[in-house]
This record gives C-alpha cells, structure tokens and sequence, in this order.
C-alpha cells in the first residue's frame, strides 16, 4: 500500500508542477478563511480522490479541498487525510517548500504518510514505525537524532507569534532554521532539527498526520502541551491544538 500512495503522491506533485511551471494557469482564489487555493490545489485533490477510490474504494477521504460534513465523519474509525497542496502560500511565493500530505487514520492514529515535496524532488514516507527519505530515486531509513544545541524549525508564515518569541527565550541556547509546510516534521523525523514548537490552533488535521505519522516512525514525540498525543479521532472542528514535535 505505500509504494501505491507514494505513486499517488508523485502523480499529484506532477499535476501541481504543471501549475507551477506555468504549463497550465494559476486561477488563484480565496477560501472562506482568506487562504489562498490554486488549481495546483484542485488538480492534486482530483488525483489523490481518484486514485484513492480506486485503490480503497471502502475506505472514506477527508481532504482539504472538499472536506464532508461532520454528520458524514462521525462514525469514522479508518479514513484516509489529505491535503493535496500544503503550504499553498509557499507555492505563491516560488520558494519549493510546498508538500503533498497524504495519511491513514486508524482510531485516532497516523499509521501511515507520505509527504512529497514536487519542486525538491524528495519523498518521505513512513508504515508501521519505520520511516524513510527518498532522493534521485535512492530510498534510505530515517531516524531522529540528538544535537546540541538543538536546531529549532519553525514556520516560515508563522514566526512571528509571541508565545514562539517567549518560549524560544526560555529554551536557553539554539539554533532556529524556517520552512514552510510539512517538511518541518520530517527535518525532524530525518535528524537535521530537534524541535518544532507549534502555539495556537493554527493548524488543521490535514496539515499535520502525514508527517506527523513520519516524525513518529522515526523517534520523534508529536504531542500537544499537555503532554497528549495529537489525536484524529472525527470530530467536529479541524483545528489542531497547539503542539510540539519533540525527539526529547
């Protein structure tokens, strides 16, 4: 099953180069919440819908770009979450650092991800506690590492918040790196960062169970700050709490 969602994932990066290279338009539009979705974002859901369906046709989708009704996910316990573009406004901005997010929830549980970054050409993926990079077609095992002092990843569009500001002051000495999306799981997952701090419900589930389900097959602890696992169990909002990935 994971060498067909890498498959998938890749086929969806492709359609958003497409869009990227300008080989077809942008058609930029804004959401309800002011976030930006592009064609890149839609002909990746198409894809990732499509592809899913066919390869678990019993098992419902949760993605970004047509997310059902709480009515329709109550009684989930096993769905596929996917954001088909994450980091949308990186994409805007040209700085590659955009991902294809693509997750199996079991009871509340990331057990498989994959996180493809199209403009990198780098693909991690994670199943049953082992979790991998792949490059130039070269496939290796990742796992955390310890580093001191720790590098600390943080949002590319989000460093600005104070409670980050407050927190990175107490931590005593670091080094700070940001990016944008879900590769700041997988810095941490492939060793090159320790800490990924994370303040508010700034977040939804389909932005964080792929690699959070990378970061934890590697070592890492992705918890909220009391200390439990984030959870995505259905329910009604899809805010995560705040929250960090940890290899401490």
């Amino acid at each position: 099953m994971l060498e067909n969602i890498c498959k998938l994932a890749r086929d969806a990066g492709d359609a958003i180069m497409q869009v990227y290279n300008g080989e077809k338009p942008l058609q930029t539009a804004s959401k309800a919440d002011d976030s930006p979705v592009t064609a890149a974002d839609i002909a990746a859901h198409t894809v990732i819908i499509n592809g899913l369906r066919a390869l678990t046709p019993d098992v419902p989708v949760l993605s970004e770009e047509d997310p059902p009704g709480w009515d329709a996910r109550r009684g989930w316990q096993r769905y596929w979450l996917v954001d088909p573009l994450d980091g949308t406004k990186e994409f805007l901005k040209r700085n590659g650092e955009f991902t294809v997010n693509i997750a199996f929830i079991d009871n509340g549980k990331p057990v498989l991800g994959v996180v493809y970054a199209p403009a990198l050409a780098v693909m991690y993926s994670a199943q049953q506690g082992k979790a991998w990079k792949e490059e130039s077609g070269v496939r290796n095992p990742i796992q955390v590492r310890d580093a001191r002092p720790p590098q600390v990843v943080i949002s590319r569009s989000h460093s600005d918040n104070a409670e980050l500001a407050e927190y990175l002051q107490q931590l005593g000495e670091h080094q700070t790196t940001a990016i944008g999306s879900s590769l700041k799981f997988c810095l941490v997952a492939e060793g090159k960062a320790q800490l990924y701090p994370r303040f508010g419900e700034t977040t939804h589930i389909w932005d964080t169970a792929a690699g959070h389900a990378i970061a934890i097959a590697a070592g890492a602890h992705v918890n909220d700050w009391t200390g439990r696992p984030l959870d995505y169990t259905p329910r009604e909002s899809f805010l995560n709490p705040g929250f960090r990935v940890s290899i401490f």
